[in-house]
């Protein structure tokens, strides 16, 4: 007996996001990307674009994604500064999420897989539109990135603009002006 038509499986490496997805953590919560590469070379791991800056509401689903593609996470790290009131643990999915206020920056989230391999995701601002998100979120997880989380939102985020100020020709009005 043959194995004519057999086509052996090639197995893939678990738990990496497949290139160019943006998967919705939950209903209107999240948006996030992991890097693809096993290699894990880049400054960034991934980016994540909550919808607000409200802990327990944002965090859970999270961590049900990454836990979902990378397996249990067992911290998170966040700026105090930048979140509205961090409890120190969450239980998340049935299993106890620990979180630490760390000066990391508003800019990123340092997630804890097991006990010692750490995760930074690079945090777009909620109020960001779409396309600025999802181009800071593309160029945070190419595997050659080595820019750092606030290098890129300052890069690819638009700047308000406030008014106009005069050039320098309006500056030296003639005199009597």
């Amino acid at each position: 007996m043959t194995d004519a038509g057999f086509t052996p499986h090639v197995p893939t490496p678990p738990r990496l996001l497949p290139d160019e997805v943006h998967r919705a953590v939950g209903p209107g919560t999240a948006l996030l990307r992991l890097e693809t590469t096993g290699s894990r070379q880049s400054l960034l791991d991934g980016a994540w674009w909550p919808r607000s800056r409200d802990v327990e509401r944002e965090i859970p689903p999270l961590i049900t994604a990454l836990t979902e593609h990378l397996g249990p996470v067992t911290r998170v790290g966040l700026d105090a500064s930048a979140w509205n009131g961090i409890p120190t643990r969450l239980v998340v999915d049935d299993r106890v999420v620990h979180l630490d206020s760390f000066p990391v920056g508003d800019d990123t989230v340092l997630i804890t897989r097991g006990d010692n391999d750490h995760f930074s995701l690079m945090v777009v601002p909620p109020d960001t539109t779409p396309e600025a998100a999802r181009t800071a979120m593309a160029r945070a997880v190419h595997a050659d990135n080595v820019t750092q989380a606030a290098e890129i939102l300052l890069a690819e985020l638009p700047h308000p603009t406030g008014p106009q100020a005069g050039t320098a020709q309006d500056d030296d009005a003639a005199p009597g002006q």
